[in-house]
């Protein structure tokens, strides 16, 4: 029975195993063989023989005691219920083996199985008494000290860490920089919060000691603190990256450019730190100073010229300040370099031929994208190529046939197609469009979305109220439904009541849109307020410059008597955007 058991193991007992078997059985090697054990003397005493070099290299001085049937059968019972899968059975078996036996090696392993039994009390004491066995054992300190901390056991884990920090006097700084890490599990923020401050006390001339107490500092949300000691680390460490970064991030909850004016003060005395340069630059594209970012990513490529992440970046946002020269030859550097992403690449190299109206050529990078992020809208770019070169009926032909694997792709090339005829003026057809895709697609709230847009523009009041209700019920959580149902109501000059409120909800859900603003102003205008009015429509404009919320702030300035301000804000959308019917219209009213 024994024999059938140990041959369904799929791989044998580990090494120390038989050398802690071995070791047992050589204490007792001298006694009498029980009767009907023939032949295992010899075998025991090879193996003692084998163990013993074996254990002398271990190091610590390993318990002497008899191999008893108890040990043997718990030794065997906490193996295969290993190998069988039975976590529990063999984290227990183990835990009391290491209890009798005291021996560091098993010990070790019951700490093992305990942890990987998701069992953290029965790993800890095993761990204890890997740790009393081998005191000197850095890894068993370190792993009763991880257990305490998962188990949020901080002041019980206290004594443990300060003799981590004790024994590793060569990295203590290190020590330090992990300790957070360490302690990430732990609920209780303040709690941590102390318990670094105490381990750091006897160590104040060390930056990373100050480091460590400013993230614990960050993490329980007293940022004045975590403030004062990432400084007092980075007076200690002056050209230290991580202080001035995360000092940096602390400083950016409040203020991006208090951020941004730390991280250039670092350059100015350190300018060949990598990191920080690349965080500067980041953190001016987040304030959208794009040219400024530009030159420090610049920086960066002169001395890692084929980094291809700086370079990629230089290349968008060369492409933001329509540098295209300058982008397409980034991004063709890119394609040399074998840059990971060659999709995006190709895609936005066709971005760029087509902004240049290289028709021909920008086809040629759409049809290189291939499956992946950008390969649906590269077909549908592909379209509208053609459509720009005159063969709409070619560009329409296309996106019928284009491959879509899902709904979401076959709305997709719908809207598109649709948005070509609005393009050459085809209102009614790209109405068609949409109501076809509606047929087969009767829920689908961007379809239902814009065939109210269409709608509007055919004069179809009744399917434009419809359909946004429609939106609203499937999508209760859909702002530009509700932004659009009031804002047609407030043109219209009908129920400007209701209209409000559809416009109020809409702001609810989205506070910041620029357009959702400009309605909510327009509406006040019509319902008689034009001071109140006012103020939502600067917002708006200010937010965006859009010519149609131009024509309503430039509208509302008009009837308020600021009629120079007026003409100044008409006069510099039109400059912009010379065409918009909106913007043309609401000048020639009030200045025929």
């Amino acid at each position: 029975m024994t024999s059938a058991c140990i041959s369904s193991v799929p791989r044998p007992a580990p090494a120390w195993l038989a050398v802690v078997v071995a070791s047992v059985v050589s204490s007792c090697a001298q006694q009498p063989v029980a009767p009907g054990a023939a032949g295992a003397k010899p075998d025991a005493e090879t193996a003692a023989q084998t163990a013993a070099p074996a254990a002398a290299e271990r190091g610590p001085e390993l318990p002497k005691q008899e191999l008893t049937e108890q040990m043997l059968y718990e030794f065997l019972l906490a193996e295969i219920a290993t190998q069988r899968g039975n976590a529990a059975v063999a984290a227990q078996a183990y835990a009391d083996l290491a209890q009798r036996s005291r021996d560091p090696r098993i010990a070790r392993r019951a700490t093992e199985v305990g942890i990987y039994a998701r069992m953290p009390e029965t790993a800890l004491g095993a761990a204890r008494i890997w740790l009393e066995s081998e005191p000197e054992s850095a890894e068993a300190l370190r792993t009763v000290t991880s257990l305490l901390l998962s188990l949020n056991r901080l002041d019980d884990a206290a004594p443990y860490l300060q003799r981590v920090l004790a024994a590793s006097e060569a990295n203590r700084g290190d020590t330090f920089l992990q300790l957070n890490r360490l302690l990430a599990s732990s609920r209780d923020k303040q709690a941590l919060l102390g318990l670094v401050q105490r381990l750091a006390a006897p160590h104040a001339g060390l930056a990373q000691a100050h480091f460590a107490i400013a993230q614990a500092a960050a993490s329980a949300e007293e940022d004045e603190l975590a403030l004062k000691e990432v400084r007092e680390a980075a007076r200690l460490k002056p050209d230290w990256e991580l202080a001035a970064l995360y000092e940096a991030q602390i400083l950016q909850k409040r203020s991006n450019d208090a951020a941004a004016a730390r991280l250039a003060a670092f350059l100015e005395s350190y300018p060949k730190s990598r990191d920080v340069r690349l965080n500067y630059a980041r953190l001016l594209v987040n304030q959208k100073k794009f040219p400024e970012a530009r030159g420090e990513f610049q920086r960066l490529l002169e001395v890692f010229p084929d980094n291809t992440d700086v370079l990629f970046a230089v290349a968008v946002l060369s492409m933001q300040l329509e540098d295209f020269s300058g982008a397409e030859g980034y991004l063709k550097r890119l394609l040399a370099l074998d840059y990971r992403d060659r999709n995006t690449v190709r895609f936005y190299l066709g971005q760029l031929a087509e902004e240049q109206k290289r028709f021909p050529e920008a086809i040629g990078w759409y049809r290189e994208v291939t499956r992946g992020e950008h390969f649906l809208q590269a077909q549908i770019r592909q379209a509208q190529v053609f459509s720009k070169q005159g063969d709409l009926a070619g560009a329409r032909n296309f996106l019928r046939n284009a491959e879509a694997s899902n709904n979401q792709q076959r709305v997709a090339l719908i809207l598109a197609e649709a948005q070509l005829l609005r393009e050459a003026n085809q209102t009614g057809e790209a109405f068609k469009v949409v109501e076809r895709g509606l047929e087969k697609l009767p829920e689908n709230t961007e379809l239902l979305y814009d065939y109210a847009m269409l709608a509007e523009k055919l004069d179809r009041i009744d399917i434009l109220e419809s359909s946004l209700r429609k939106v609203i019920r499937i999508k209760p959580d859909h702002a530009h439904a509700y932004n659009a149902l009031g804002y047609s109501l407030a043109d219209r000059a009908e129920r400007l009541a209701e209209a409000r409120e559809f416009i109020e909800t809409a702001l609810k859900l989205s506070p910041d849109d620029a357009f959702i603003i400009d309605s909510m102003g327009w509406v006040l205008y019509r319902l008689g307020h034009p001071d109140e009015a006012l103020k939502y429509l600067r917002r708006a404009y200010a937010g965006r410059p859009d010519p149609e919320i131009a024509a309503h702030l430039g509208e509302v300035l008009w009837a308020l008597g600021q009629r120079a301000e007026a003409d100044k804000v008409w006069n510099d959308a039109l400059t912009k955007t010379p065409t918009n019917d909106t913007l043309i219209k609401t000048i020639k009213r009030f200045q025929p």
